[in-house]
């Protein structure tokens, strides 16, 4: 990989930069909308990510952080970790924002704070139409949504650098979890959900989980950057996959904000708004740090992202979730990582023999990738009960077994969504295998969010979101 930028390079992100500054300035000096400045950041963020990768893969490799990919004819190193880059990157533009995001608010709230002719009424602080933007609070919310990313960052790099085994990194998110859950217990502490139409006679409308409610934020912070890891072994999908949800969660946040029908007479909900704007805020610049790394990593990557990129994509996203109070809308756009969870749990679990790898196999001689096997010798063979279940499995095409003659199983196809897919796609090159499971990816989030905002009226009395005056 080259450590220097093409001229084009070189002109293209000054010319980018440049574009961003003058649009922070601008927002900053005239108290624009803080729309404009993430966007800015976002797209500055994509500058600075894009170059710092070119600049340090030759550092990275010279310390030891490489790896070879083996999915080539051509066996050769590259830098590996370097979704590390984009995550510092990501952090400092976060606060950067913080005075785009509250120096008008906070201004208004102290009598001028420097300018002692603002006066502000009490009417509009109580209905919050000065501080509608982002009140004051929400720094709080900003505050420790900050920290959890960093934690889960400072851990994905102590995971890249000691490379943990599966079972002690896997609670790392939980760990950098407790601060936003410690915020949220002090700040919401709300742990009621609504009941579906169909059970409300039995529990009422509302349900009080309790702590049971802690206990399944921590499973969303634990499973979302872990699914993103697991989903892993061809090149773009750990950054395809997580812009594909970025993209899915801002579309869902639009449909709060955004005006989707002239007809509509009733105000928007301030403080959906507010949760949803402060999403936006947090997305747009992981998206641009995001899509500078996904162009260095398609095919033919010249880096690898490394566990780090997975944690901080996935905290990001958990972070919106909770403290975004769409929690349940986050898990409709992670179906597929669901899926691909719950068929690879019998290896995860160790009840089939689980390989070390088990990224789909490359065929040298058609350059095709093919369902990666694992295999059982007859000093090791398959425990009896298991027997029957994989032959149904190979029954219903869910995976590829082989026998010998005496019709013993010798080796089963790996269970990942993405061996899944070739048995049922057959070889594809990679690029392609990607951009298939990325498409289903879109495909599927867009039919999540159809059912979440379509047919809600179908187990709840109304939804969240006012459209036309009706809540639907």
């Amino acid at each position: 990989m080259s450590s220097t930028l093409s001229r084009a390079e070189t002109w293209s992100l000054l010319t980018l930069s440049a574009a961003c500054v003058g649009v922070l300035v601008k927002t900053y000096q005239d108290d624009g909308e803080p729309l404009f400045a993430s966007l800015a950041l976002g797209l500055a963020a994509f500058a600075a990510s894009y170059a710092m990768i070119v600049w340090l893969g030759d550092a990275f490799i010279a310390v030891g952080r490489k790896g070879t990919d083996m999915s080539k004819k051509h066996k050769v190193e590259i830098p590996e970790t370097m979704g590390a880059v984009c995550g510092v990157v990501y952090i400092f533009a976060i606060i950067i924002f913080i005075p785009f995001a509250f120096r008008r608010d906070i201004v208004a709230a102290t009598s001028g704070g420097g300018s002692k002719d603002a006066v502000l009424n009490v009417e509009h602080v109580e209905t919050g139409r000065i501080l509608h933007r982002f009140p004051l609070s929400k720094l709080s919310s900003y505050a420790y949504a900050l920290i959890s990313v960093a934690l889960i960052y400072i851990l994905g790099i102590a995971d890249d650098i000691f490379d943990m085994r599966w079972r002690h990194k896997v609670f790392i998110p939980a760990f950098a979890s407790i601060p936003m859950l410690l915020f949220y217990y002090v700040d919401f502490g709300v742990t009621q959900v609504v009941v579906p139409i169909l059970l409300r006679p039995y529990f009422g409308e509302l349900l009080n989980l309790g702590s049971l409610y802690y206990a399944y934020m921590a499973a969303v912070t634990i499973f979302a950057p872990n699914s993103i890891n697991i989903l892993a072994g061809i090149n773009g999908i750990e950054v395809g996959q997580s812009i594909v949800i970025g993209i899915l969660i801002l579309l869902n946040s639009s449909l709060y904000i955004l005006p989707l029908s002239s007809t509509t007479t009733s105000p928007p909900n301030q403080a959906t708004m507010d949760v949803h704007l402060f999403t936006i805020y947090l997305l747009l610049p992981f998206l641009g740090v995001s899509l500078a790394l996904l162009k260095h990593n398609w095919y033919p990557a010249r880096v690898f992202v490394g566990d780090t990129y997975c944690y901080f994509a996935g905290m990001v996203f958990a972070v919106v979730g909770i403290l975004g109070h769409f929690s349940k809308t986050l898990l409709l756009l992670f179906l597929p990582q669901i899926a691909n969870f719950i068929y690879s749990a019998p290896q995860l679990f160790h009840i089939i023999p689980c390989p070390r790898h088990r990224l789909p196999r490359f065929n040298a001689r058609t350059g095709l990738l093919e369902p990666s096997v694992t295999t059982h010798p007859p000093e090791k063979p398959l425990r009896k009960p298991l027997v029957p279940v994989l032959e149904l499995l190979h029954a219903l095409h869910l995976l590829e077994v082989k026998k010998d003659e005496s019709g013993r199983i010798i080796s089963s196809t790996n269970l990942t969504l993405l061996n899944l897919w070739l048995v049922w796609r057959g070889p594809r090159r990679e690029d392609r295998l990607a951009i298939e499971i990325l498409s289903m990816q879109m495909c599927v989030g867009l039919l999540g969010l159809w059912v979440r905002h379509r047919l809600a009226l179908l187990v709840f009395t109304q939804d969240n979101r006012a459209v036309g005056g009706s809540h639907v």
